[in-house]
């Protein structure tokens, strides 16, 4: 007879635990496990759209925008896999581990600013993914739309090993579908000139580089909501390469297709350059890459219901949200998602580009912080109880030299700024260069390490005179 732990039931699947503490007895996984979560859900449409903005709106040769982002993946990369590590160590979501950086109340605006990208990222991949399915079986694309969209809130209701385990699927279907685009670019008869369009610009490189390095850097504010249910032996490097060659190999090789793709079909949208790239594959890549889309979006939809669940319990830290709660903040998240795909569907790529260049201004000053903490400072070593203490136990409710590197770490930035939103005085001096994220990594690294070491000197100094 089968027992209920071979065939487990609905209520069995369904995660119980939100954003608390993970037991060490409840944990279970391996490194592979992070490889192809990562690599499953990054060969999507929305990576292939990314590649296409290199050649076609920021009109670079395709061995230029290669170049480019080979250098951004592989930099980015390295950001976001550091972050990896903390997931089996601490065993919390990665927003709330936030609080040991910021304070309990300091972390509020960086994990609100996340909760707006998951939200974001969601009505993206939901707006591509629909028109795909519009565009195979012929129905409306409203409709196919909020159908996509629905797939993804059903992985996130589901939590943790459904959506690990849709990964797992996805990885090999999607891996094969990529395979075959990318095999059929040397098949088809792609036009002559595909390879010789576009001029190099430095301000189009570094906006395709910083493209690629924040697709990477926006997975760090909830790459260990993945690992915290790993033992906590997994160890910081193997969590870290299964991570970073799952995230580079899955983001890169698509931003390539589209790259070429852009070059060789200007006029085409995303999914017709996909659907014509791959010639007698054409339905069935774009239906993978369409469906792998649910993945990511479960995956945009679960971190963002924990984050959404950290804001509450920091304001109300009594507060112990379970797994009802999460379905709701799912179903909210997605109500809200629904709305701002739906209004900016029309300008897809405009608006895509526009919300990835201002996301990095806001990421790089919180990804600097928590790494400097995390391996420089602190060693990993970080109090767990802590953490949902009503005052923020031994990290307070504000920890001032983050809060203020935080804040730093925007300002210095915006000067660099090159985008249609907004283009700072340097960067316009630069003709449209953006190296803002790299300014920003270089101040705020330094800056925070030596104002948050001095400040712990003198706490203890103090905490020394007051035993006296």
């Amino acid at each position: 007879m089968a027992t209920s732990h071979e065939n487990p039931t609905l209520t069995e699947t369904l995660e119980a635990r939100t954003i608390e503490h993970i037991p060490e007895d409840e944990r279970h996984g391996s490194a592979t496990q992070l490889f192809t979560i990562w690599f499953g859900s990054n060969i999507m449409l929305l990576t292939v759209a990314t590649g296409v903005l290199a050649t076609l709106v920021f009109g670079l040769p395709v061995w230029a925008a290669a170049i480019a982002l080979i250098i951004g993946n592989l930099v980015g990369g390295v950001v976001m896999a550091l972050h990896a590590a903390q997931g089996p160590q601490m065993g919390v979501p990665q927003m709330l581990q936030t609080r040991a950086q910021f304070g309990s109340y300091g972390s509020l605006l960086v994990v609100t600013i996340v909760v707006l990208m998951y939200t974001a990222f969601f009505a993206s991949n939901m707006v591509l993914g629909g028109q795909a399915l519009a565009s195979l079986i012929g129905m409306g694309e409203t409709p196919a739309i909020l159908l996509v969209g629905v797939l993804g809130v059903l992985g996130a209701i589901f939590g943790y090993k459904v959506i690990h385990a849709m990964a797992g699927v996805i990885s090999a279907l999607a891996g094969v579908a990529l395979l075959l685009s990318l095999v059929m670019l040397f098949v088809i008869k792609l036009p002559s000139d595909t390879f010789s369009v576009g001029s190099f610009s430095w301000a189009g490189f570094m906006s395709t580089l910083s493209l690629a390095a924040l697709w990477q850097i926006a997975y760090a504010p909830y790459v260990s909501d993945y690992t915290r249910y790993m033992p906590k032996d997994t160890g910081v490097r193997a969590a870290f390469w299964a991570t970073y060659s799952g995230c580079v190999l899955g983001s890169l090789l698509p931003m390539l297709l589209g790259a070429v793709l852009g070059a060789a079909f200007p006029k085409d949208d995303t999914i017709a350059a996909v659907r014509d790239g791959s010639g007698i594959f054409g339905v069935f890549v774009l239906a993978v890459f369409g469906i792998s889309i649910a993945a990511t979006n479960a995956m945009n939809l679960y971190c963002g219901a924990l984050s959404t669940l950290t804001i509450g319990q920091t304001l109300w830290p009594t507060w112990r949200p379970k797994a009802a709660m999460r379905i709701i903040v799912c179903l909210g998240l997605f109500a809200i998602s629904c709305v701002i795909g739906l209004l900016g569907k029309d300008n897809f790529l405009g608006n895509f580009s526009n919300l990835m260049l201002l996301l990095m201004c806001v990421l790089i000053p919180w990804t600097a912080v928590n790494l400097v903490d995390y391996y420089l400072l602190r060693h990993g070593d970080y109090d767990i109880d802590s953490l949902f203490e009503s005052d923020g136990g031994i990290y307070g409710k504000l920890n001032v030299p983050a809060v203020g590197c935080y804040v730093l770490g925007i300002l210095v930035q915006l000067p660099f700024l090159s985008n249609t939103l907004y283009t700072g005085p340097i960067a316009k001096a630069m003709n449209g260069v953006d190296i803002s994220w790299i300014v920003g990594l270089a101040v705020i690294c330094p800056v925070y390490y030596f104002w948050a070491k001095a400040a712990r000197s003198s706490h203890v100094v103090l905490a020394a005179d007051a035993t006296v």
